[in-house]
């Protein structure tokens, strides 16, 4: 997967991806789309769901108070196949955009 241009998304599997990686990969992108339908249908609010604060960490999950509009269980578990086998993020969200758009060059 690369980035190529701020707000795009390419993705080029090779044959070092196997087919159940693929279809896992399948699988987070139509579920993806239907967290975006959920927005756009108006079941959450565009500025607070599960898109716009993911990756959610288990710090953030572990939280005695959940003030979200959707569930913990949502918000952990997107995909059935990651309660299985999950990778827990050690942070929330990043702006690596602000560092692809204003590139600096330390001294």
């Amino acid at each position: 997967m690369s980035w190529p241009v701020p707000g795009t998304l390419m993705i080029e599997p090779t044959e070092s991806e196997n087919h159940a990686e693929i279809e896992r990969f399948c699988d987070a992108m139509i579920m993806i789309r239907r967290e975006i339908a959920e927005i756009e249908g108006g079941k959450y609010p565009r500025d607070d769901n599960v898109l716009v604060n993911a990756p959610h960490c288990l710090q953030d999950l572990i939280l005695t108070e959940w003030d979200r509009p959707y569930s913990r269980e949502k918000a952990a578990f997107p995909v059935d196949s990651l309660r299985r086998n999950k990778f827990w993020p050690s942070v929330s969200r990043l702006d690596d955009v602000h560092g692809d758009l204003n590139f600096c060059s330390c001294v």
